[in-house]
């Protein structure tokens, strides 16, 4: 090699990293370099929270909001409506895999660090920020400020009716400190971790100001075509539209071969649900366009519960069958045992030695996990889940 084009080499080796670097503590801005194709990048953490994996991004990382949509569908690999894999990004073509977290400056007193959490559609590219992923709230203090005890608040853009209900995340140690490793199994994950225990004070009616939207424990639902399905309207942490495998006449053999791999296989049930998630949307004042919210989850017979559990469930989620449980889902379904009258509260009081005062155990299709709710006369006080949470990667990605 000619001794000149070595030393332009060398200098473009000790060139310094564009103003994207995770180094850099300037805002966002547009130049030549960055807008160009192969330079289109911001600096971002790849993490595991709980049952699910996403990007963390700091918001002066980003552009304004308004222009996410031609960012953060990219940089996940979407839209892909052919193939629905998100090859071309970091997501992998599940709901679980492809989410967002974008942390900033807190807004509120209290808080630590504002949180908006972002789901992406992984056919359209959608950007759904109505709702909150539980799973990925575990990650958000250790990403935002690593050791130590955080409070999080979590920023949703569609609720302007009241004041948000922010989680707090808890860890432990002597000083409390946030350290990946630890002895805390949790099923779905491979491995132990240290826990990260979760608290949702007051979760209650956090899109529609009631843990019954209807005041009713359970609803009749009217479909399409004129048929009927009862179902339990729950409001709590997230909503979520409850149904019995009995009430959509599935019998006991069938119920019991319900896996999230044989109601994907099954376009003629994935299309009645969604019918019923519409239908219970509407019901509860929601857009039954926003496929987040609210979710639907089928509940089992007592029979078809294993043992040390009160209630087994499958959910889905935009669209799809989820392999684990959407954590706040798992809360709203863990509040809704503990109101008299839900299909849930039936289904556990079916089980014998019914309802515990201390935790409801949920099975879900990779395990199950323990939901304490504090119920005072009536009232949903609180919520706590355990999870443990990991950064897998530090770097840039490129949209």
């Amino acid at each position: 090699m000619p001794p000149s084009d070595m030393r332009a080499l060398r200098t473009l080796c000790r060139a310094r990293p564009p103003a994207t670097s995770p180094r850099s503590r300037r805002p966002w801005r547009q130049t030549a370099s960055n807008a160009a194709f192969s330079h289109r990048s911001f600096p971002a953490w790849f993490v595991r929270g709980g049952t699910s994996n996403g990007l963390v991004i700091r918001r002066q990382d980003l552009p304004p909001e308004d222009e996410w949509p031609s960012v953060l569908p990219s940089a996940m690999g979407s839209p892909d409506p052919d193939f629905g894999r998100q090859l071309n990004g970091m997501g992998s073509g599940q709901s679980s895999t492809s989410k967002v977290v974008v942390l900033g400056a807190p807004s509120r007193a209290g808080a630590d660090v504002d949180y908006t959490f972002v789901q992406v559609g992984i056919r359209d590219g959608a950007l759904d920020k109505a709702g909150n992923c539980g799973n990925m709230s575990a990650i958000v203090g250790p990403a935002a400020w690593g050791p130590g005890p955080r409070r999080a608040r979590h920023r949703v853009g569609a609720r302007r009716d009241g004041p948000p209900r922010p989680p707090l995340g808890h860890v432990s140690g002597s000083p409390a400190r946030y350290a990946p490793e630890g002895e805390y199994v949790m099923d779905g994950v491979p491995g132990a971790g240290s826990v990260v225990t979760l608290s949702f004070v007051d979760p209650a009616g956090a899109k529609t100001g009631r843990a019954l939207p209807t005041g009713a424990p359970v609803d009749t639902l009217r479909l399409p075509g004129g048929s009927r399905v009862r179902a339990s309207l729950v409001d709590v942490g997230n909503p979520g539209v409850f149904v019995s495998t009995h009430g959509l006449g599935l019998d006991r053999a069938a119920a019991s071969a319900l896996t999230p791999a044989a109601i994907e296989a099954d376009a003629a049930l994935k299309a009645r649900l969604e019918q019923i998630r519409r239908a219970g949307a509407a019901r509860m004042s929601l857009d039954p366009d926003v496929e987040s919210v609210p979710k639907i989850v089928l509940l089992f017979p007592g029979g078809d519960t294993p043992d040390g559990v009160d209630i087994r469930c499958v959910a889905m989620s935009m669209g799809q069958a989820h392999k684990a449980v959407p954590l706040t889902l798992a809360l709203c379904l863990g509040a809704s045992a503990r109101i008299p009258g839900t299909l849930a509260a039936d289904l556990v009081a079916a089980r014998p030695g019914g309802m515990r005062d201390d935790a409801v155990t949920i099975a879900h299709p990779s395990g199950k996990l323990d939901v304490g709710t504090e119920v005072e006369d009536g009232k949903i006080l609180s919520a706590k889940l355990l999870r443990t949470a990991r950064v897998l990667m530090k770097g840039d990605v490129y949209y």
